[in-house]
């Protein structure tokens, strides 16, 4: 079967490239890939509030299907340059904050709230300057929350719209991606497809099958970052004083001992944290819910560390996965450990667990995450917790809880032209799994990019 343009992943950038082309050019041929399930049968107990009931689906539902890992995120959607991926590299800044502000126009059409908060206030330009005495950095931005299950609905109704104007196919995925003389061949299970343009946007989890095509056909890439720390929970009232004026606070630290930078990433306050299986694996994430019924009284947040390595290192998605697979090996899944007993050298038990006053929202196995992370990771963890003991007091005590590991995966990258298409006509590379982007803003708008481009060869 012949296709105009065949899109690999319904994540959010693919989702937004879908739905820009049905704009631009209704009369095309668009054929849609995922390997999850549809909206209606990406089933989760997770939200449905039930945190501590996962049924360990294959391919994990939070991750796979309609909406990709941002459907069941909190959804966060900052309007920013500053981060949220490198989409900058290839767009100016501002025509990525017309891209930024588009796509949540989409986003208020189908359901999206239109709260906004800001650090552009006295408010938080207070908390900015109690974080530069402290050499932390506020990064500046606004922020939407839409809320878990709000974020949820928002696709639904984005997939009703889109679900008789193109073709989508759920539980397809692509095996291999072969370079015709013009256009592609996308090889299925016992069958084949061909288009004539090709947009990867194959998601986090895809993103060790997308730099396996791309070896194979022959397209430069270069190393991206790895992003490798811990999911921290506390009481909410910690950071309270800073959630309720910026909701998700971006703070950047630069440790004293090894230069590393340090970052704070997905604050939710009031919020949950949940497990994750990519390819198999179980890491760490967090959600936050809009409904006050749903919250609980703890707020968390992950730290990562940020490691670029140079050649001959060039599988950034393996050692995520190494370091992740040395925490499921010791607790069978994710393990939690009091910063406390981090400190002191102890591992956390079940009897020390028994006695925190942070009550765990995720039913983790008590352990040692010393024996997991990197000791130079552990270290520039533990400098930033003391940083941010300063600004927010009481997130250095000994019962603050640390969940490991929290691992972002991003793909290598492409070597991609403002369009983001590959030195192959015709392929073009989008969203997380891409290695472009590592948010739902800038996701959704490189998927946009992407079908602008294409609509223009029609």
């Amino acid at each position: 079967m012949t296709y105009d343009v065949a899109i690999i992943g319904a994540g959010t950038a693919g989702v937004y490239a879908g739905y820009e082309l049905l704009q631009l050019r209704p009369h095309l041929k668009i054929l849609i890939l995922e390997m999850g399930a549809d909206i209606y049968k990406r089933q989760c107990p997770i939200v449905a509030g039930k945190v501590r009931e996962c049924i360990s689906c294959k391919p994990c539902s939070i991750m796979s299907g309609f909406g990709g890992a941002g459907a069941f995120s909190d959804g966060k959607y900052n309007f920013t340059t500053q981060f949220g991926g490198w989409l900058g590299d290839y767009l100016g800044d501002e025509e990525l904050m017309r891209l930024i502000d588009y796509v949540d126009s989409v986003n208020v059409r189908f359901g999206a709230t239109t709260e906004i908060f800001s650090t552009d206030s006295p408010e938080a330009r207070a908390i900015e300057k109690k974080a530069l005495e402290n050499d932390l950095h506020l990064l500046q931005a606004r922020c939407k929350h839409l809320g878990t299950e709000r974020n949820l609905k928002i696709l639904t109704n984005i997939y009703e719209y889109m679900a008789d104007k193109c073709e989508f196919r759920f539980k397809t995925p692509v095996r291999t991606i072969e370079a015709l003389d013009e256009g592609y061949r996308l090889h299925l299970d016992g069958e084949t497809v061909d288009c004539r343009f090709c947009v990867a946007a194959p998601g986090r989890c895809g993103a060790e099958w997308f730099a396996d095509r791309c070896r194979e056909l022959g397209l430069s890439m270069t190393n991206n970052q790895v992003d490798l720390g811990v999911r921290v929970e506390l009481p909410a009232k910690v950071f309270e004083h800073i959630t309720d004026v910026v909701y998700e606070s971006k703070l950047v630290y630069h440790t004293k001992q090894y230069g590393d930078t340090v970052r704070t990433f997905c604050m939710n306050p009031y919020g949950h944290v949940v497990s994750e299986n990519v390819d198999g694996l179980i890491t760490v994430n967090g959600h936050s819910y809009a409904d006050p019924a749903l919250r609980s009284e703890n707020t968390n947040f992950a730290l990562l560390v940020s490691n670029r390595f140079t050649k001959p290192f060039n599988q950034p998605y393996q050692y995520g996965k190494h370091i992740a697979s040395l925490s499921n090996m010791l607790g069978g899944g994710v393990l939690v450990q009091r910063f406390g007993d981090l400190v002191k050298g102890i591992r956390t038990n079940e009897h020390r667990m028994g006695h925190s006053f942070t009550k765990p929202t995720l039913a983790a196995t008590p352990g040692d995450l010393s024996l997991v992370l990197p000791k130079r990771h552990m270290d520039n963890i533990i400098e930033m917790i003391y940083a941010l003991d300063k600004i927010a007091p009481g997130t250095a005590n000994y019962d603050t809880l640390l969940y490991g590991v929290e691992v972002k995966f991003y793909s290598a990258r492409l070597e991609l032209t403002e369009e983001l298409e590959s030195e192959r006509p015709g392929l073009f590379a989008i969203g997380d799994g891409a290695g472009i982007t590592r948010g739902l803003a800038q996701a959704g708008a490189s998927g946009v990019q992407a079908a602008r481009a294409i609509a223009k060869r029609f």
